[in-house]
């Protein structure tokens, strides 16, 4: 069968099917646990596969955040053992974006890794600089699991830096520790309370039995991420598992093709194509995916959460047209700076711009704008004005302020009342 072929569909599923099988593969039907573990993190991270890191810290930093919508309110110490103590779950690699993923899929990343190295970089070319390459190396070496600061004093680096790549201050240093850490030759260890990555060697990162695991070829790996991406999403389109994993579709030389991993799974039964209403686009349903006849989710959603990353999709299940507004200018953003879809059963039915403020006495979570979707549930606002206040317990403040925009923002005003 050729890689771009589609075979006869056998189903059609609703919208309202294919979202509950979404968020199904999300784990938003998994039974709660009373107090999250890490079995609830593990289990949480196998339905994700990946979770997105961040900088933003207006609310609380993009990794934690989709745990806490899968397990609720969760000690963020679990994050922190499970990333950086032994023995480690997850790692941080160019997965997604920069994200975590389970240690088992180092070696699935390889191909990628040696594909940067080709092309000396993800982004831009890295100048080629064997005496600084062997040197940060050798630094890192010696002084363990370290900053880029702290490796540029150890080889005696001056504070001069580039402003020339999107107004990020790097120095060479630093770019070459980003370089030798997108070929695997580093890994993160741990950041620090500022967000400062420390790089280590990855055999004082990684446990030794996935160092030593087979490294599959090109093909393998590219069905091998395809499958984590169908299990992830439940059912999709091919666009949409290329893009979980950031693969490509079409072929390229030593790099993983989705499209022809797609077809390998079909052929092999894993995946079963579909129709869904109202999509143009073919989508595949993984052999594993679950139809509950319900979820009861009620909780708000990173702007960076698998849910809602790929646009597009977003709008086609949910209806729900979703822009992160993080770049825009203030005085053009039509629903604010961080802004959060509220789930509430299957649905996306609201939006809230949300701020942590930690100045106050106490801390307070600011509602800054909310914002219902056109067919919400009368019970919306009451609904999210309980998951605010359990987001609030969760961050650790004492106070939640409503103001700001939105026809939400004096319905849970009133609900709340005085105080």
């Amino acid at each position: 069968m050729p890689p771009t072929a589609v075979p006869p569909t056998t189903q059609t599923l609703s919208r309202s099917q294919a979202r509950r099988v979404a968020l199904a593969a999300q784990g938003f039907t998994d039974p709660p646990h009373a107090t999250p573990t890490m079995r609830t993190l593990e289990r949480a991270l196998r339905r994700t596969g990946v979770l997105q890191v961040d900088s933003v810290n207006v609310l609380q930093r993009a990794h934690y955040v989709p745990l806490y919508s899968r397990m609720g309110p969760y000690d963020t110490a679990l994050l922190h053992r499970a990333a950086e103590r032994s023995p480690r779950r997850m790692v941080e690699y160019w997965a997604h974006v920069q994200a975590f993923m389970p240690v088992d899929l180092w070696p699935v990343m390889r191909h990628r890794m040696e594909d940067h190295r080709a092309r000396r970089g993800k982004w831009r070319v890295v100048e080629a600089d064997p005496a600084l390459e062997a040197g940060v190396l050798h630094a890192v070496d010696v002084l363990g699991a370290s900053t880029s600061r702290e490796v540029a004093a150890y080889l005696g680096e001056g504070a001069a830096s580039s402003k020339d790549h999107w107004g990020w201050n790097w120095s060479s240093t630093r770019r070459i520790l980003d370089y030798l850490f997108t070929v695997g030759d580093l890994a993160v260890a741990s950041r620090t309370a500022q967000f400062e990555i420390r790089y280590d060697l990855p055999e004082r990162v990684l446990p030794r039995e996935v160092l030593d695991a087979p490294v599959p070829d090109v093909a393998e790996a590219a069905v091998e991420l395809v499958r984590r991406a169908a299990r992830s999403h439940g059912v999709a389109t091919e666009r949409c598992l290329a893009d979980y994993y950031r693969m490509r579709a079409q072929p390229a030389p030593g790099l993983a093709s989705a499209r022809e991993a797609v077809a390998t799974l079909v052929e092999t039964g894993e995946l079963e194509p579909v129709r869904i209403e109202g999509w143009s686009r073919p989508a595949y349903l993984h052999r594993d995916a679950r139809l509950p006849r319900r979820v009861r989710a009620r909780t708000l959603l990173s702007p960076f959460d698998p849910v809602v990353w790929e646009r597009e999709r977003t709008e086609r299940l949910f209806g729900f047209r979703y822009r992160i507004e993080i770049y825009t200018p203030a005085a053009q953003r039509v629903h604010g700076y961080y802004v959060l879809p509220f789930l509430l059963g299957e649905r996306l039915v609201a939006r809230v711009d949300l701020k942590a403020d930690r100045r106050v006495p106490g801390g307070e979570l600011v509602v800054r704008g909310a914002f219902a979707e056109p067919d919400a549930p009368e019970e919306t606002a009451s609904e999210l004005l309980v998951e605010l206040q359990r987001m609030a317990t969760w961050l650790g403040l004492a106070g939640l302020r409503i103001e700001g925009r939105g026809d939400l923002v004096p319905r849970l005003g009133a609900l709340r009342g005085p105080g």
